[in-house]
């Protein structure tokens, strides 16, 4: 029987017991995954810590950035097989009926009344099974939301990539992100650090953005050409005056974020994305928009096709992700850490469960 490692209480967020837990009722295009390796994510303590609200099952594995071996596959299983190295992000499931799922967006699945979307933990399949995630040592996923990882990847490299960097991937993918264009990453850290080096990968002018002047060495190391520290630059956006933003990503998950000096340095009907989620809410005047007459807008992780994209990107220009790799076990002390902002700039779990 798969084990894992799950928090019963968000007040004691950081007291992992070791449990047995079912897999989901098999399904002809079920893929059966040993996990070897799982992200840790800010959505972990979000929602352990019950930041995002109270727990929905009993027990919570958390962990939806995975890499594992194929260990059996459903009679419907078309381009996967036994022994495949693969991942699995933070969706494992959607209604694949609904307008989003026929148009790639099984990320946006709004439901078809037999089925719904389905979160790789803390979530309910449609027949009552339970999802648990990636601080365990399997998994059991339909085969649209598992993806091949290339050679050139490393598991562990591979990891955050699938919540973290598709998140920071799919804005720029849709928004055509390549040469010529000014992009910005508001944040550097697990999420942002993603946003630079992909920005850079598609061939943009990347600048990072960070309150602290801490991380500005980092980010050059990463691709960015510029760093503006806000609180040293607290003007900064006016000097965009005359090269302004295409487009700005925001990953900090805080409500303090000023909105208004994002909007200000972008170009006339520029674009603001923010895939940072604070628990609190934003304050934002519609002013602010109006003067660019600029986009305000968010996204959720990506579809298939974008992670595949993705994970072609990151294999031919070599992306790999600035990493912590440390044994399963030890995921207490890393989740603290992480709710500490004490990483640089994402922890992965090895398994040690097996």
């Amino acid at each position: 029987m798969p084990k894992g490692y799950a928090i019963h209480d968000t007040k004691n967020w950081t007291d992992f017991k070791v449990i047995d837990f079912d897999l989901k009722t098999p399904g002809d295009t079920d893929i059966d995954i040993k996990i070897t390796h799982c992200g840790i994510c800010g959505s972990d303590v979000h929602t352990i810590s019950g930041g995002w609200g109270p727990l929905k099952v009993p027990a919570v594995i958390p962990g939806h950035e995975i890499v594992g071996i194929v260990t059996q596959v459903g009679k419907d299983v078309k381009d996967i097989k036994v022994g495949d190295r693969v991942g699995v992000g933070a969706q494992v499931g959607s209604c694949m009926n609904c307008h989003p799922c026929k148009n790639d967006n099984e990320n946006y699945c709004i439901g078809d009344g037999k089925g719904h979307m389905v979160d790789t933990y803390n979530s309910i399949w449609p027949d009552g099974s339970i999802a648990q995630g990636g601080y365990s040592n399997a998994i059991r996923t339909p085969e649209q939301f598992v993806f091949p990882i290339p050679d050139a990847i490393a598991s562990e490299h591979a990891a955050p990539m699938l919540c973290a960097g598709l998140t920071l991937y799919s804005p720029l993918y849709r928004n055509n992100v390549g040469p010529g264009q000014r992009v910005g990453i508001v944040g550097i850290g697990g999420l942002g650090h993603f946003g630079v080096m992909f920005a850079k990968a598609m061939g943009a002018e990347v600048v990072a953005i960070s309150h602290s002047a801490s991380k500005r060495e980092d980010a050059l190391k990463m691709g960015a050409s510029e760093f503006i520290s806000t609180k040293e630059e607290p003007d900064w956006a006016d000097k965009y005056h005359d090269k302004p933003f295409d487009l700005i990503i925001n990953t900090a998950s805080s409500a303090a974020v000023d909105f208004a000096t994002l909007l200000k340095a972008l170009k006339t009907e520029g674009r603001l994305i923010s895939v940072g989620m604070p628990e609190d809410e934003i304050k934002l005047r519609v002013q602010d928009l109006a003067g660019k007459g600029a986009l305000l807008g968010s996204s959720h992780i990506g579809s298939k096709t974008e992670a595949l994209s993705m994970l072609k990107l990151a294999a031919e220009k070599g992306v790999k992700p600035w990493i912590e790799l440390i044994d399963m076990k030890d995921c207490s002390k890393a989740v603290e850490r992480v709710s500490k902002g004490d990483i640089r700039y994402r922890f992965v779990l090895k398994q040690d469960l097996d």
